[in-house]
């Protein structure tokens, strides 16, 4: 039996270990890695690299830009609000000048008013007074015409002396002027 024991064991030495593989395999093995790390190294490496820093230039240009537009546009919007600000403050100038000016309008058109109904009034008092006047001279003559004729009918002649009959009918209509003053006076 121990020779059937060294047979086996001298079978078992020759037998590869599965595990690890014949040393031509990793010695070509090894040969091909340098190769395709050698090809690795000087060709896709470089080219793979100059893709990510053309990539990284083009996300920092991007990112310039970006921050470019957001300068930009942070600078339109200060100058909106500012115009925006200056157009309110404009807006409210030109509100209180209309005010203003509608005030001076209705003054001015008060003052026109008053100064139209003052000279209206004027007119009327003077046209009232012309009237008066005219109604006053007209009373008279009539008064007087009236009363020489009733006069000369009372006393049975006529009067003929227009400068008494005048005299009589103007100290007449004065006592009544008098007595007609005085009634006011003791009415008020």
């Amino acid at each position: 039996m121990l020779t059937a024991l060294v047979a086996l064991a001298a079978e078992e030495a020759e037998t590869p270990n599965p595990l690890l593989p014949a040393w031509y395999d990793i010695i070509w093995s090894s040969v091909c890695f340098v190769v395709i790390l050698f090809i690795f190294w000087k060709v896709a490496l470089p080219r793979l690299k100059k893709l990510l820093d053309e990539r990284a230039a083009a996300i920092e240009g991007n990112i310039a830009k970006a921050d470019e537009a957001q300068r930009r546009a942070e600078a339109a919007l200060e100058e909106y609000t500012a115009q925006l600000a200056g157009a309110r403050k404009e807006a409210g100038e030109i509100r209180d000048a209309a005010r203003d000016d509608g005030r001076k309008i209705i003054a001015e058109a008060k003052e026109t008013a008053s100064s139209e109904a003052a000279r209206l009034t004027a007119s009327a008092h003077s046209q009232i007074e012309a009237e008066r006047q005219s109604a006053l001279v007209s009373l008279r003559s009539e008064v007087g015409t009236l009363a020489i004729d009733l006069a000369g009918g009372v006393i049975g002649e006529s009067l003929a002396d227009d400068k008494k009959a005048q005299g009589v009918v103007d100290r007449f209509l004065a006592e009544l002027e008098a007595s007609e003053a005085a009634a006011q006076k003791a009415s008020k």
